[in-house]
């Protein structure tokens, strides 16, 4: 009898073993499957968009738009939903080469390069975001980078440096904070901001993803690593740091995700003002910044 329960309790345990086993296979399953169709609802959208403006399909491209949305093209021209929707057609882009969808939860970005109609290039991100239930477009990016990093410029000695003192955004930005988690990610970008201006490579980092990447007319990408090098260079060369001042800046958070859409310029005019599209993700309870996008804004 003994040796029976003994057997009878050592099937219950490898039972009850295999069957949590099961349940978690069927979970994460379920999670890929959740995942995947969110990402490939995000990619049918990006491409429903596409379609929408080079048809001139104002009804459908209606639908995909959240009421928040606003486009910039590659010479830094922003519009707004209703300025888009009325030249839907014109700004209507060439189908994408193997687009890119991530996905940060209620945020996904499409990223990609694909042809206008002058038949030149640009990289461009497509930020979507759910909004009731659906997947709508809060933002487009158009950018022209080089394919290789320019040669770098001489540096100013130590003399010539000049630094200028940080008012905006460092003491002050024209935007009114709604959610202790617009805050955070203000916080976020303003500790970036600083330790760029005193060089402080690790501090900088502590603030952004390690798959970070910049995006910036004229330039090649910069991941997180060539970032972290040039704060060094500027340091050792005693280079000042001009960040830009806000113009105009609008915050969206959806869950752990957020973006950031601002248009700025340089106090000295050292580089055009310009557009930016910034993309954050709270990881382990800190905001990161993961992706910036900006287009110098050229004047006619």
């Amino acid at each position: 009898m003994r040796r029976a329960r003994q057997l009878a309790s050592r099937r219950t345990v490898r039972g009850l073993a295999l069957a949590l086993l099961a349940a978690s296979l069927v979970t994460a399953h379920i999670v890929r499957t959740r995942a995947q169709s969110a990402e490939d609802a995000v990619a049918a959208a990006d491409r429903a968009l596409g379609d929408a403006m080079r048809n001139g399909d104002r009804s459908l491209a209606r639908r995909l738009l959240s009421l928040q949305f606003s486009y910039t093209d590659r010479a830094g021209r922003t519009y707004s939903r209703h300025d888009f929707l009325a030249d839907l057609k014109n700004l209507s882009p060439g189908t994408a080469g193997d687009p890119k969808v991530t996905m940060y939860g209620l945020l996904a970005t499409v990223t990609g390069t694909r042809n206008a109609a002058d038949g030149g290039a640009a990289f461009f991100l497509d930020i979507w975001v759910k909004q009731k239930g659906a997947w709508r477009a809060l933002a487009g990016h158009d950018v022209v980078i080089a394919d290789a990093a320019p040669a770098a410029p001489s540096a100013p000695s130590r003399t010539e440096a000049k630094a200028i003192e940080c008012t905006n955004p460092c003491q002050n930005m024209p935007y009114r904070v709604r959610s202790p988690a617009e805050q955070d990610v203000l916080n976020s970008f303003l500790a970036i901001e600083k330790a760029s201006i005193a060089h402080d490579a690790q501090e900088w980092s502590k603030h952004v993803a390690d798959d970070f990447l910049l995006y910036r007319s004229g330039f090649a990408p910069v991941d997180k690593a060539a970032r972290i090098a040039a704060i060094e260079q500027q340091k050792q060369a005693g280079s000042p740091v001009i960040v830009g001042e806000i113009q105009a800046v609008r915050l969206s958070v959806y869950g752990d995700a957020a973006a950031m859409i601002t248009t700025q310029m340089v106090p000295d005019n050292s580089r055009p003002p310009y557009r930016a599209a910034r993309v954050w993700v709270r990881r382990n309870g800190q905001w990161l910044l993961t992706l910036s996008v900006q287009t110098d804004i050229q004047t006619p």
